[in-house]
């Protein structure tokens, strides 16, 4: 039996990764890529016995792929917390999805393991904008308050690090960062041992000085958007600087465009917890967009579209 893993290449993905690696076992081929490379499931070749552990991707994109390897013989095994869509029916299938707005797929992959490795589902929740979820499980688990703070900038650095329209935007390749991580029981450990984590740490700091510059595009009460320059640090950015954002004005939503080198746009979108409108609902009007409840994007948002895009944003979630 071959193992496959597919998982995303941010902080949810690696963490979650990590944890079913340290419990049970390294051995598997890897399959992953950029954040928006979300279709890694078509990328897998297993055959009949083999099984594949699907991490922190939508099963929505994933469907005819996942419908393929079962019907081939292999078992799927997924764990994620995004908009899913209808699931297959199959033996060979087990779902560990769930879709509330404080879960992440490390904390499903935690709760899965019994607690096993629980600092790294405390790494993915400061990573992917869940602080909320980190502190509970920081209080859960008694975890030291001199502790938190470097579990929280790990998380952070992993997934600036994801963020990028190719493989060349990143500073580590996510399978490369996986192995990386792979000797630390103890996500501390990594951040005093590895010159990886020093590295995702310059890197972050110099390319966040220079989004401190920007300003917004287009500002309405209540939803503001940002228009970043088609430039590597700016898709690096994108994630890490939507989530700050937003931590500093909960109540609005933000939209932040990235150009890209086809002349489009990459979108993330947050959202207030208090709006009706979730943000992966509004992100799924346009092709290639979705994402989850309060944190979602639009892969490729072509130009002609920008200005439709921004009055539909507006309108969705401004007032008067």
């Amino acid at each position: 039996m071959t193992e496959y893993f597919a998982f995303n290449g941010d902080a949810d993905g690696l963490c979650a990764l990590q944890q079913l690696r340290l419990a049970q076992g390294s051995a598997g081929e890897l399959v992953t890529g950029v954040k928006r490379d979300i279709g890694l499931v078509q990328r897998v070749r297993a055959s009949r016995g083999d099984r594949v552990t699907v991490l922190d991707v939508a099963h929505d994109q994933n469907r005819e792929a996942v419908a393929r390897l079962l019907h081939g013989g292999a078992s799927v095994r997924y764990f994620d917390h995004h908009f899913a869509g209808e699931l297959p029916s199959h033996p060979g299938f087990e779902s560990y999805i769930n879709t509330a707005a404080n879960v992440c797929t490390s904390s499903l992959v935690n709760d899965y393991l019994g607690g096993r490795h629980h600092r790294w589902a405390i790494v993915a929740a400061f990573g992917d904008g869940l602080a909320e979820l980190g502190q509970a499980l920081c209080e859960q688990y008694g975890v030291l308050p001199e502790q938190i703070e470097p579990l929280e900038q790990l998380g952070l650095y992993l997934n600036y690090n994801a963020y990028g329209e190719s493989l060349g935007d990143l500073h580590f390749d996510p399978a490369a960062l996986a192995e990386a991580l792979k000797p630390f029981a103890d996500p501390l450990d990594f951040i005093a041992g590895s010159a990886a984590f020093a590295t995702l740490q310059r890197g972050y700091q110099a390319d966040m000085a220079k989004a401190a510059r920007l300003s917004a595009w287009r500002e309405v009460t209540g939803a503001v958007l940002y228009r970043l320059p088609d430039a590597p640090w700016a898709r690096r950015v994108m994630g890490v600087l939507a989530n700050q954002l937003r931590s500093q004005h909960p109540d609005q939503a933000l939209a932040l465009l990235s150009g890209n080198s086809d002349g489009g746009f990459t979108v993330s979108v947050r959202t207030s917890a208090q709006h009706p409108l979730a943000a992966d609902g509004f992100c799924r009007r346009f092709a290639s967009g979705g994402g989850r409840a309060r944190a979602a994007g639009i892969n490729h948002l072509p130009a002609s579209e920008v200005t439709a895009f921004a009055e539909a944003f507006e309108e969705a979630f401004g007032w008067a």
